[in-house]
């Protein structure tokens, strides 16, 4: 009988699978660009769970390839021009093929002598990020998985710098409390009752017409928490905000924050990738004054998910967070030791993800970055003056970033038409759009993360509303 470890791991046939696999992918690419077929074949959860029930039930294959093609056919294409779904990155195919590299390998990165070249990578990226930002060689940094791990991660330096909780436990010197937007992302407000602020720490601060931080409020919410014995310790700035993509304004913030002594993170999570733009980097002017920036990759830097770099202005903030002795990965838990990861990240086995953004950088250069922000923002920009010639529809505010919201205006109730429409789009599914709710009302919300989707795609997409609601 033959070993069942030599079948699984033989090169010939990875070889050949690999192959295979290849050539499925650029099929399914072709067909996807060029509109074969649906952005969404959606189907409803207990459909889908159904079929994968049957299908893990069903005779065991040698060959994946079927297996694979049923996984892309009854998937989201985000490759599609009519992919304006959630702020999730089109990944360029030299990414995919990196990460391909990087997942066989399977380097951890929490010590240097595990992940060599990985660690070594990750500085390199992380130090030219960081250059772009405006920050010196004081700066500091890593990758990590997610925009929510790297929220919490900034939040338990913040709390590291202004208080002993690491090391005394959760008893505060006084209550502590972070001061963000009204229309921060909900992965802020799920960290900071992790790091145990609850309700009464989280700070809410109202928002202007534009959705951005009122900086006009913040020295008064400040004195009433100051006199009531509540210690600020973190203010939280959006660039951009996920509702409708609207960057704060960082430079005022940072003076707020820096005349009383507050840590301010900059979630630049979908936005902060303007930097490598000379076009729109004023956007996050006064971005270098954050004592911590978040930027993820997988959102505007065309790589496969998850990849988010944390970026400190400080290198004692970056090393210092997670203090704690491990001697059996390293012998002296406050080194300045770049090179072991797992000193400064919740992670020990991280994934190499720095080597996807490391080879567009190699192959492409940062050109590529900033014609992908200057497309998609410029595109969002030519959509919403189209919008606003059309009589039956109205955009809910003017794009700063690649994200825009409008409705569908024709009707007695635009909260219902609009829910139908967006419900409709999906069971249609030659177009992926989602839905918001600002001020109580309903908008459709696209975000054009495809740099192949052209204004044809957008006018095609008001024909398909107008078809759709005609039909209610």
């Amino acid at each position: 009988m033959e070993d069942i470890f030599s079948k699984v791991f033989d090169p010939v046939d990875f070889q050949r699978k690999g192959h295979a696999l290849i050539d499925l992918l650029s099929e399914h690419i072709t067909s996807v660009v060029n509109g074969k077929v649906k952005a969404i074949p959606w189907e409803s959860p207990e459909k889908q769970l159904e079929f994968w029930k049957r299908d893990l039930n069903e005779r065991q294959v040698t060959d994946p390839t079927c297996l694979f093609k049923n996984v892309m056919d009854r998937s989201v294409k985000l490759h599609s021009p009519k992919y304006f779904g959630h702020q999730t990155s089109v990944p360029a195919f030299d990414a995919v093929l990196a990460g391909l590299v990087s997942e066989l390998l399977n380097n951890g990165m929490g010590v240097y002598e595990m992940g060599m070249a990985g660690n070594a990578i990750e500085k390199v990226v992380i130090d030219l990020v960081a250059h772009k930002m405006g920050f010196s060689n004081q700066a500091a940094g890593f990758i990590t998985s997610g925009g929510s791990l790297g929220n919490l991660t900034a939040l338990l330096a913040a709390r590291a710098a202004s208080s002993k909780v690491w090391t005394n436990g959760s008893r505060p010197e006084q209550d502590l409390a972070i001061m963000v937007s009204e229309q921060a992302h909900y992965s802020v407000y799920r960290a900071a009752k992790i790091i145990g602020l609850g309700e009464q720490g989280i700070i809410k601060v109202p928002v202007d017409d534009n959705h951005k931080i009122r900086c006009d409020l913040l020295e008064q919410i400040y004195s009433k928490q100051a006199d009531a014995g509540v210690k600020v310790f973190c203010m939280i700035a959006c660039a951009a905000s996920t509702a409708i993509g609207a960057y704060d304004d960082i430079e005022t913030i940072a003076k707020f924050c820096d005349r009383h002594d507050i840590w301010l993170h900059t979630d630049g999570a979908h936005g902060a990738a303007v930097v490598f733009s000379q076009k729109y980097k004023e956007l996050v002017k006064g971005i270098e004054q954050s004592d911590s920036v978040l930027l993820d990759f997988h959102k505007m830097m065309m790589t496969p998910s998850l990849s988010t770099s944390l970026i400190f202005r400080s290198k004692e903030s970056a090393m210092h967070t997670f203090s704690q002795q491990a001697h059996y990965l390293w012998n002296d838990q406050q080194a300045d030791e770049w090179y072991n990861s797992g000193k400064r990240t919740f992670e020990c086995t991280k994934a190499m993800s720095s080597l996807k953004i490391y080879t567009l950088l190699k192959m492409h250069g940062l050109e590529l970055f900033s014609s992908y922000v200057e497309k998609t923002y410029a595109l969002a920009r030519e959509f919403a003056i189209f919008l606003n010639f059309e009589n039956d529809f109205e955009i809910a505010h003017t794009p700063e970033s690649n994200v825009l919201c409008f409705r569908y205006k024709k009707g007695n109730d635009l909260n219902q038409i609009n829910n139908y429409i967006r419900q409709a789009l999906l069971e249609d599914g030659e177009f992926y759009i989602v839905q918001t709710t600002l001020n109580e009302n309903v908008y459709l919300r696209i975000s054009l993360m495809n740099p192949l989707t052209e204004m044809s795609h957008l006018r095609g997409l008001v024909q398909k509303i107008r078809e759709l609601a005609n039909l209610r």
